[in-house]
């Protein structure tokens, strides 16, 4: 199947209790990065490689990520309200996006496998394979490539493995004498999930829609001893916005125009 028939299910729908100073009064997927959520920065990027198709996975503050896409022409354009009959005309499609975008509420406080299970369930459609991501991690893998390893692996699931600085020093010691000093070193032989995964509809096999199905502990330690599952390795630019200074780091970024996942 070609990549813009391909679904992208993107979590959506957690708390983000560690962003405490954002997700107060949005989800954490609808906090923004220049003037855009990051949320937007993820689709945007996956467009760039020919996907178009996104099924957001919501919970938490759905209505925020639903009121955002059921507005978007109207705040990126013209537009008139004629009061009287409440008639809205836009004047002239301000953006040039050619997403289709599902908003699917999975839940309050569903963990990210049931997330994936209930949406799949009634939006996989005849798709064989599927996209997943969650909605704060930002990277400048090419997503493209990634997608035809997987298919040309015919594994069930494949994942995006990245190796990014360690956030904190590293001494060598012999003893108390100090070997080697380095600042926020790079772990070239650890590598972490990116979040940025393909699988077959197999994998629905593995998911529960219990709501304490979480991804990344059964469903994908099954799937890796069933040696089912594949890395796709990256070594470029990843980040995830966990924190407050995440989020300033990625603004900072965007803002200076040295930003690696931006499309021009």
């Amino acid at each position: 199947m070609t990549i813009n028939e391909i679904p992208v299910f993107i979590l959506c729908g957690g708390l983000g209790t560690r962003l405490k100073e954002e997700t107060e009064f949005r989800p954490k997927p609808m906090v923004p990065i220049g003037n855009f959520p990051v949320l937007w920065h993820i689709m945007k990027y996956y467009r760039k490689y020919g996907f178009i198709k996104f099924v957001l996975c919501t919970g938490f503050k759905s209505e925020i990520i639903k009121s955002y896409f059921l507005n978007y022409t109207s705040l990126n354009s013209d537009f008139t309200v004629d009061l009287k009959s409440n008639n809205v005309t836009v004047h002239s499609i301000d953006h040039n996006l050619d997403w289709e975008v599902t908003l699917a509420y999975t839940g309050e406080y569903t963990m990210t496998g049931a997330r994936i299970a209930r949406a799949a369930e009634k939006y996989l459609g005849a798709a064989d394979h599927f996209a997943v991501t969650y909605g704060d991690g930002l990277t400048d893998a090419n997503l493209g490539e990634e997608y035809y390893y997987h298919f040309s692996n015919n594994k069930t699931g494949t994942v995006l493995g990245v190796n990014p600085p360690s956030r904190f020093g590293e001494i060598k010691l012999d003893d108390d004498k100090v070997l080697e000093f380095a600042e926020k070193p790079d772990f070239t032989d650890n590598w972490i999930n990116g979040g940025y995964f393909f699988f077959k509809k197999e994998f629905l096999k593995y998911l529960s829609k219990d709501d304490e199905c979480v991804l990344e502990k059964e469903p994908l330690v099954r799937l890796a001893k069933d040696g089912e599952l594949n890395m796709y390795k990256h070594k470029g630019f990843w980040s995830c916005m966990d924190t407050q200074r995440d989020r300033d780091y990625l603004n900072s970024l965007w803002n200076a125009g040295n930003a690696p996942w931006k499309v021009i």
